[in-house]
């Protein structure tokens, strides 16, 4: 028989088979009726478009689910540009779910030592200005979460995600390994290459998806059918484009050219001398920062600021990239390799909405969201994202939830965006205030450049134009020569005291948002909200937008994720990562053990699966725990967990600030559905028929 442990105990875990319905509420959604308009093209239940890491995690999540998926890549090969490195607390406890994927990051991850720190300097060889620990001893503690941030390229991520699809049966084709296969099956489980999104039509049974294909340099054009169409094509989504869905906020706050490249010298010489993420270089030659990928291997992307059209990205060679760089390092790296140029613009927006053509298209990750990226926001709410949509769209397709419930990733999931954007945008401002402080006001660099495009734009030549803004830029850089930025100049002094006054106080760029990154909450959606002496969204966003450093304070509030409490597992673990299963946790009183009888009864109506997890004070002894059996017969899908010591002192029910007589239904995405305290329930079967009930949506109208 199957066991868990807690704190030191060990405690039978009962595990029951899944209990079914047989019949259906809803039909599945190939199965929904409807004309023509596949016109012969394959079909299948759910495609992806986009295989970057939001595609790639849905796509496993989905197939674990039981859920049939394919991906297509418009690029014909993975980029190797590294992009997102930085994971946070909340989407390392989702890869913790995904095969082990947390743990191959773990280890793979250059020492936390090499990346734990920013660093604020004149020249990467020259004075420090400051630096910052972004790390405490909380984070290798795992007092709020069983697992720590991680430094990772993306790129890196991907492979590992190729690896764990291969695993449960996916194969990445190029576009002369596919045929014209028109089997339904032929394209289950596959990553196709090159293969671009074009059109997008919708038909009775689905969306209609035209595909351009580049084989070999001769360009097809494919059609797939298929029930649902999830875009997770990054920021320039094409398949937001297709269905005419807008972006709202704002735009262009910043053009940059990011440099990838190479240096073994750079990566042992910082290695030793000042290791760090982040390295926020000014000096009289040059300004940029550069991200530290990978120390050891010597990889690294710097960022310049760019002002076109005076600046156009043509003239920023690999020659002119590498001139730059020796600038910001202070001397010439012999092996310096330029992989990669490319031009970005930082955008603050969200879509208008995330679900279009009757809950048939669906925008996930950067498709949905585009945010600066202080902070490292992007790529983590795109998983979470992912997370949150999965199961529902698996409980959806089976047929078990109302196609309502697609709409409630919307609902919870957009206004996180929101949220996140505007935090971005404070961070992208608070890292501003460094170079502000020394006398290189951004804000005054963008308003030299519009003045010079509104006035002098049409009449003086762009080469003119250019000399114009690099002069005016040049002169702007003096304020960080040595002459001026040094203790004996008084106003260099004063800057520098500045400087350490914002690092000291927390007030510059930050890597961990814990009480953003684990704490926030779903207001309404597919949960049971709680009305009673709650703040409004509105009031949680007024309080989170103060930047003073806040802690993650574990509650146990609808919508919230459930808190962490470490043994020899976690909490988090008693969510299963392989199946779609609801938890009951429960103390062991008679009115919590009638709940949960009427939860697993009920569970079993509506075709869910389900678990009881009956928390015991420290010390319970074996004969109490058999209670647990008496009480759920005849259920035996449930496990008995012993509290273990807090350093506190406080019991796990007192940190999430409830009561014992609290019952807490979590979902399969480890967020808390419903909380009631079982003296307060009358009728166990008819409360939590109703709480099922509209978790699934089934009681709400199909919105279009």
């Amino acid at each position: 028989m199957p066991s868990i442990t807690g704190g030191g105990r060990l405690f039978a875990a009962h595990r029951g088979a899944i209990w079914w319905l047989r019949r259906r509420q809803h039909r599945p959604i190939s199965s929904l009726s409807g004309g023509g308009g596949r016109g012969g093209a394959p079909h299948l239940p759910v495609l992806i478009v986009g295989a970057g890491p939001v595609g790639l995690v849905l796509s496993f999540l989905l197939t674990k689910f039981g859920i049939k998926c394919a991906v297509i890549e418009k690029n014909v090969e993975f980029t190797r540009h590294p992009r997102a490195h930085f994971i946070n607390n909340r989407t390392m406890e989702i890869f913790r779910k995904v095969d082990g994927l947390a743990g191959d990051i773990e280890r793979s991850q250059p020492p936390v030592d090499l990346w734990r720190k920013f660093v604020y300097c004149t020249s990467l060889s020259g004075s420090v200005l400051g630096s910052v620990d972004h790390m405490k001893q909380e984070d290798f503690d795992k007092v709020i979460s069983p697992i720590s941030v991680a430094h990772f390229s993306q790129y890196k991520l991907v492979d590992l995600l190729l690896k764990k699809l291969e695993g449960i049966g996916f194969q990445t084709c190029l576009p002369g390994e596919i045929g014209n296969s028109t089997q339904d099956l032929g394209l289950e489980s596959k990553i196709l290459m090159g293969h671009e999104c074009t059109s997008l039509q919708q038909t009775d049974e689905g969306i209609l998806v035209g595909a351009s294909v580049n084989n070999g340099g001769r360009i097809l054009e494919r059609k797939l059918h298929c029930g649902l169409l999830l875009g997770t094509d990054g920021a320039r989504s094409t398949v937001r484009e297709l269905a005419g869905i807008s972006m709202e906020g704002e735009r262009d706050l910043q053009k940059l050219v990011s440099v990838h490249f190479l240096s073994r010298d750079l990566g042992r010489y910082l290695s030793t001398k000042r290791p760090g993420m982040l390295f926020f270089v000014f000096n009289p030659g040059a300004i940029g920062v550069l991200v530290a990928h990978n120390l050891e291997h010597g990889e690294f992307v710097l960022q310049i600021p760019f002002y076109p059209p005076q600046q156009m990205f043509e003239e920023f060679s690999a020659k002119v990239c590498e001139q730059i760089i020796v600038k910001l390092v202070g001397w010439e790296p012999a092996d310096i390799q330029v992989l990669d140029i490319k031009p970005w613009a930082m955008h603050a927006e969200v879509a208008e909405k995330y679900i279009s053509c009757n809950n048939r298209v669906v925008l996930v990750g950067d498709a949905a969201h585009r945010f600066p990226p202080a902070g490292g926001f992007g790529m983590n709410t795109g998983v979470q994202d992912a997370h949150n949509l999965a199961w529902k769209l698996a409980l959806f397709l089976t047929g078990v939830a109302s196609p309502s419930i697609v709409q409630t990733y919307e609902s919870e999931r957009r206004p996180v965006a929101i949220f996140n954007t505007e935090l971005s945008v404070e961070n992208f401002k608070a890292a501003m205030s460094i170079p502000a402080t020394l006398g290189l006001d951004p804000i005054v660099a963008n308003s030299v450049h519009q003045v010079i495009n509104s006035s002098l734009g049409s009449i003086i030549p762009r080469n003119v134009q250019k000399a114009v803004l690099e002069g005016l830029f040049s002169i702007g850089r003096a304020q960080v020569s040595d002459y001026v930025l040094n203790e004996k100049n008084p106003l260099g002094s004063l800057r520098l005291a500045r400087l350490r006054s914002i690092l000291d106080e927390g007030k510059s760029l930050q890597l961990q948002f814990p009480a953003e990154d684990l704490g926030f909450c779903y207001e309404e959606g597919a949960l049971v909200a709680e009305y009673y002496g709650e703040k409004t969204q509105k009031g949680v966003k007024l309080e989170h937008s103060k930047r003073a450093s806040r802690e993650y304070i574990p509650s146990a509030k609808v919508g919230s994720r459930l808190p962490h409490m470490q043994g020899v597992f976690s909490t988090l673990d008693l969510v299963n990562r392989d199946k779609l299963e609801f938890v009951l946790i429960i103390a062991p009183l008679k009115g919590s053990y009638v709940i949960a009888r009427a939860t697993l009864k009920v569970a079993d109506e509506f075709k869910l699966s389900a678990k009881v997890c009956v928390i015991w004070p420290q010390g319970s002894a074996d004969v109490e725990v058999e209670e647990s059996r008496s009480e759920l017969e005849p259920w035996t899908n449930y496990v008995d967990v012993e509290e273990v010591p807090r350093v506190s002192g406080n019991s796990w029910w007192e940190m999430c600030q409830v009561s014992r007589k609290n019952v807490i239904l979590v979902r399969p995405d480890e967020h808390i559905a419903w909380r009631m305290e079982s003296d307060m329930v009358r009728d166990a079967d008819s409360e939590v028929r109703g709480v099922f009930s509209q978790i699934l949506c089934l009681n709400c109208h199909h919105h279009v």
